[in-house]
C-alpha cells in the first residue's frame, strides 16, 4: 500500500546502534519521537547490552547529540533476537548497519514479517546503490523502501538526502520528506541513485581537486586552509582541517567508494587517497578523534604534516598579502577574474580549484540530481558553503566562466579533457525566478509544493531566484525595521520587527525602535513578532556604541542607556498586545533579557541562550536579575525563596549558556509556556500563529506586581559563602567573586531583611547601581576592551 501524507510518523525504529545509528536515534528522541534502537543480541548477559552501551556513549559524545540529558529516556534499547515484535508499532524503520549488501539483505528478510503494513523502510547508506538494496527487499516492501542519508552529526547537520527507487511510491517519499522537514527540522534534497549521492560526490571531489592542486602548485596545507575557508565563503575548517574533523578514515572510505563505483567517471584518476593520507591512517592518526591527523596540537602550538617528509612541522602560515588583497574584492566576478589573470601560484591554485568544481558539476548534474538547486543546497547544507557551486558560477558570470573553462580544457590545464555539456553554452545560468535547470529535460524545476513548505514563509533561496518580499515598512530607524509581511505570508496582520545591526546587537536606536514599534502595535495591530531572517537573535548590548561615552568617562550617558534598556524590557513585558520573540542561534545578554520579557518565545531548538555579562565584567541590567528575583519569589514553597533562586543565581554568576532551547528552558531563561520548534525556517510562521492565538483569546498583559518577597541580606550571605568555596577551589577568579557578590545582593533585594516586600523598580534600581559601579572598575574595562578586540572573554 502507499503511504498517505496524513498518516503521522509517531514511532521510529533504528536498526544498528553504531555511532551513526545511535545519533540518529538521539535526534529522533530530541524531536519527541518514540524511538527503538536495535542491534545484535549480546553473546552473554543482558541481550540488549550492545544497544545499552551505545546509549551510554551518547552521553559522552561531543558535540552533544542529545538536547538535554533526559532525552536518553525516549530511546528503548532492543535486539534482533527477542524484540522484533516491537517493530509492529513503528511507522518508520531506518536501517543504519555496516555497508555490506549481504548483511543488509539478511536483515531485511528478518524484519519484513514484523513490519506494519504502512511502515516505511529506509536505508541510511552513503556507499551502496539504493536500487541494489531494493532488489534485496521483500516484494511487499519495495513500494515503501527508499534511501535516506543523514549527515554526521545528525543533530547539527541540516542536510538529509532522500533517494527514490524505481518501485518506491511517490507518496512514501513525500511523507518522509514532510516528517524530516517538520518533525526533525531538516533540509531535504532528492538525490539520484548515484555513488555518494549529491553532497559527498561534489564535496569530496572538491577536496580531492584541492589536494591535487595544492601538490601541483606547491601550496602548504595551512595556506590551503587559509585560502579555502572563510576567504572563499566556506567554513573555518576549510579543506585539510575538515578532513581531520570528519575523520581521515571516513574520508578515505568515501574516496574508496568513488574509486570502486565511478570507474566510468572522466575524473576517475583523481579518486584515490594520497600516499601520505594512507600512511597517517595506517599509523592510527585519524584526525580530531585521535588528536592527531593532518594537524596536531602540541601545547599551544599547532603542527602540520609535511607530506614530502612525513614529519610534522610548525603550522599557522597564512596566504600571501597579494592574494588576500585580491580576495577582499566584494565583486565576485571581478575577484574570480583577478585570480585567473594573476601569475601568483596561490591565485592560480584558487582559480584551478574553482574551475574544476564548475567543470565537474556541469558534466555530472544530469547524473546526480533533478535540478541545480538541489546541488547547491546539498553543498551549502552538507559542507557549509555560503553559496553553492552553481550559485558561485552564476555570480562570477556564467558565459565568461564557461569560455574560460573551455579555454583551459583546450590548453590541457583541467583535471579532465571532457567537454562541457552543450546546454552550458546555451544558457546564462541555471537558476531563474521560474525555477532551476533540470539537465536531462532542459526544463526549469520549481520549488516543492508539499504542504509542509507553506510553513516556511521565507525559505532558503539560491542566487537567481526571485528576491524574497519582506513586505511594507511600517516604521524604521537606522537600527530596526518594523514591517508587515505580504498578505499571503501573514496571519491576521501581525507585523514583524527586525534589527538591522551587526549580529543584531542592541544600541540606543534599537531600544528606541522597540519602544516605538510596541506603541504602534498597541494602537493598530493584534501583536508584534521580533524576528530576524538570519541568526543570531542577538549577541546583546553593542559594546562598540558604548565606546565614546566609556572612553570619555561620560557615565551619566551610560546610565541613561541602561535605564532605557530596562524601560524597553518592561515595555515588551507589559505591552497591551502580545510581543513574541522568534529566536535562533545566540541570544546573549540583552538579547536573552528581551526574550525573558516576551509574552511568549518561539525558539528554534538550536538557540543558545544565556546571561553572559560576567564575561565582560558586568551583570545583567536589562531586567534579567529582576525577572529571576520575581520568578523565585512566585515559585518559592513555604517562603523558601533561596531554594528556587540559587539555580537562577548560578546561571548568571557562571554565565551559563543553554546549549539548546530545551536546556535554556530548564535553566529558566525560557518559560515552560514558550514554544520550541525543530525547523528554523518555521519560526516566523509559528510566532505569528502564537500572536494570533493569544489575540483571539483576549490577551491580557501581566499585572505589574505591587510587591513581592525577596531573600534579603541573609540569602545573599548564604550565596556569598558558596562563592567563597568556589573561589578557594579555583573555579572562579577574585574578580568573578566580586561580580558574583553584586549579583547575589541584587537578586536577594539588597540590604533588607529576608521576606521584605519590594517592587520591580526596586530591583531595577539595584541593577543599574551595581552595573554602573562595575563599569567604573579597571578590571571590567579590561574585559570589555578584550572582548571588543578579540571577541572572546577575559577572566582576569
Amino acid at each position: 500500500m502507499s503511504v498517505s501524507l496524513t498518516m503521522p510518523i509517531r514511532k521510529v525504529a533504528v536498526l544498528g546502534a553504531g555511532v551513526m545509528g545511535a545519533q540518529i536515534a538521539a535526534h529522533l528522541s530530541n524531536a519527541g519521537i518514540d524511538t527503538v534502537l536495535f542491534d545484535l543480541p549480546a553473546a552473554t548477559g543482558n541481550p540488549n547490552a550492545i544497544s545499552l552501551k551505545a546509549l551510554d556513549n551518547l552521553k559522552k559524545l561531543k558535540p552533544a547529540p542529545l538536547m538535554s540529558a533526559s532525552r536518553i529516556d525516549g530511546i528503548v534499547p532492543a535486539n534482533y533476537g527477542s524484540d522484533l515484535a516491537l517493530l509492529a508499532d513503528c511507522d518508520l524503520v531506518i536501517e543504519a548497519i555496516a555497508e555490506r549488501l549481504d548483511w543488509k539483505a539478511d536483515l531485511y528478510a528478518k524484519i519484513a514479517p514484523h513490519l506494519a503494513a504502512h511502515a516505511i523502510l529506509a536505508s541510511n547508506t552513503s556507499g551502496l546503490s539504493i536500487e541494489a538494496l531494493a532488489a534485496n527487499v521483500p516484494a511487499a516492501l519495495q513500494s515503501r523502501f527508499c534511501g535516506i542519508h543523514f549527515f554526521n552529526p545528525p543533530r547539527y547537520m541540516y542536510l538529509v538526502e532522500l533517494i527514490a527507487t524505481k518501485g518506491c511510491q511517490p507518496d512514501t517519499l513525500d511523507a518522509l520528506e514532510t516528517f524530516l522537514t517538520l518533525r526533525l527540522g531538516k533540509g531535504v534534497v532528492r538525490a539520484k541513485d548515484s555513488p555518494n549521492f549529491i553532497a559527498n560526490r561534489i564535496g569530496v571531489f572538491s577536496m580531492l581537486a584541492t589536494i591535487e592542486h595544492a601538490k601541483n602548485f606547491g601550496i602548504r596545507f595551512d595556506v590551503v586552509d587559509d585560502l579555502t575557508g572563510p576567504r572563499l565563503g566556506r567554513p573555518k575548517s576549510a579543506t585539510f582541517r575538515t578532513a581531520d574533523v570528519v575523520g581521515l578514515d571516513t574520508f578515505a572510505h568515501v574516496v574508496k567508494t568513488m574509486t570502486d563505483t565511478l570507474q566510468a567517471d572522466p575524473w576517475h584518476a583523481l579518486f584515490k587517497s594520497p600516499e601520505w593520507l594512507e600512511q597517517l591512517i595506517a599509523a592510527g592518526a585519524l584526525g580530531q578523534k585521535t588528536r592527531q591527523g593532518i594537524f596536531k596540537k602540541v601545547g599551544k602550538d599547532v603542527l602540520m604534516l609535511d607530506p614530502s617528509t612525513g614529519q610534522y612541522i610548525a603550522g599557522g602560515q597564512k596566504a600571501s598579502d597579494e592574494v588576500k588583497a585580491l580576495l577582499k574584492n566584494t565583486d565576485f566576478a571581478a575577484k574570480v577574474a583577478s585570480l585567473r589573470a594573476s601569475n601568483l601560484p596561490e591565485a592560480q591554485f584558487l582559480w584551478a580549484c574553482l574551475r574544476d568544481v564548475w567543470h565537474y558539476i556541469a558534466v555530472q548534474l544530469e547524473h546526480i540530481a533533478d535540478n541545480a538547486r538541489d546541488v547547491d543546497f546539498a553543498i551549502r547544507w552538507g559542507f557549509g558553503w555560503e553559496q553553492g557551486p552553481f550559485e558561485m558560477w552564476q555570480a562570477a558570470g556564467w558565459q565568461t566562466i564557461a569560455a574560460a573553462i573551455n579555454e583551459d580544457i583546450a590548453a590541457g590545464k583541467t583535471l579532465s579533457s571532457t567537454p562541457l555539456p552543450a546546454w552550458v553554452m546555451a544558457r546564462d545560468g541555471v537558476h531563474t525566478p521560474a525555477g532551476s535547470l533540470n539537465a536531462v529535460t532542459q526544463e526549469l524545476v520549481g520549488r516543492s509544493t508539499l504542504p509542509v513548505y507553506e510553513r516556511q514563509l521565507y525559505p532558503p533561496t539560491v542566487l537567481g531566484e526571485a528576491e524574497p518580499n519582506f513586505g511594507d515598512t511600517i516604521y524604521e530607524n537606522d537600527s530596526v525595521r518594523m514591517w508587515m509581511p505580504p498578505s499571503n505570508l501573514t496571519t491576521a496582520g501581525v507585523p514583524v520587527l527586525s534589527f538591522k545591526t551587526k549580529a543584531h546587537c542592541v544600541g540606543a536606536n534599537v531600544l528606541a525602535g522597540i519602544q516605538e514599534s510596541i506603541k504602534i502595535a498597541e494602537q493598530y495591530h493584534p501583536g508584534l513578532v521580533i524576528w530576524h531572517a538570519t541568526a543570531p537573535f542577538s549577541v546583546g548590548a553593542d559594546l562598540m556604541s558604548m565606546g565614546p561615552a566609556f572612553m570619555s568617562g561620560d557615565f551619566a550617558a551610560l546610565e541613561r542607556m541602561v535605564f532605557e534598556f530596562q524601560k524597553t524590557s518592561q515595555a515588551i513585558k507589559y505591552a497591551k498586545v502580545p510581543v513574541v520573540g522568534a529566536a535562533q542561534g545566540y541570544a546573549f545578554g540583552g538579547g536573552c533579557e528581551f526574550l525573558m520579557h516576551c509574552a511568549r518565545v518561539v525558539a528554534h531548538v538550536e538557540t543558545y541562550i544565556g546571561l553572559v555579562e560576567v564575561g565582560v565584567g558586568l551583570l545583567p541590567a536589562g531586567g534579567g536579575c529582576k525577572e529571576f528575583a520575581l520568578r523565585a519569589s512566585r515559585l518559592a514553597r513555604n517562603g523558601n525563596i533561596l531554594e528556587v533562586l540559587k539555580d537562577y543565581y548560578l546561571a548568571m554568576a557562571m554565565a551559563k549558556v543553554g546549549t539548546s532551547a530545551e536546556e535554556g528552558q530548564q535553566i529558566g531563561y525560557l518559560k515552560e509556556s514558550d514554544v520550541i520548534v525543530m525547523n528554523a525556517n518555521e519560526l516566523l510562521f509559528v510566532a505569528q500563529a502564537q500572536v494570533t492565538a493569544m489575540a483571539a483569546t483576549g490577551y491580557r498583559p501581566p499585572v505589574r506586581p505591587k510587591a513581592f518577597a525577596v531573600a534579603g541580606r541573609s540569602g545573599a550571605a548564604t550565596i556569598r559563602a558558596q562563592l567563597v568555596n568556589m573561589l578557594e577551589g579555583g573555579f572562579i577568579s577574585k574578580y568573578d567573586f566580586h561580580i558574583g557578590v553584586q549579583i547575589a545582593e541584587i537578586v536577594c533585594g539588597g540590604d533588607v531583611d529576608a521576606g521584605t516586600l519590594v517592587d520591580e523598580d526596586w530591583i531595577l534600581k539595584l541593577e543599574r547601581e551595581r552595573f554602573m559601579g562595575l563599569l567604573q572598575k579597571g578590571k571590567t574595562q579590561e574585559r570589555i576592551m578584550h572582548m571588543i578586540e578579540f571577541n572572546k572573554p577575559l577572566r582576569n
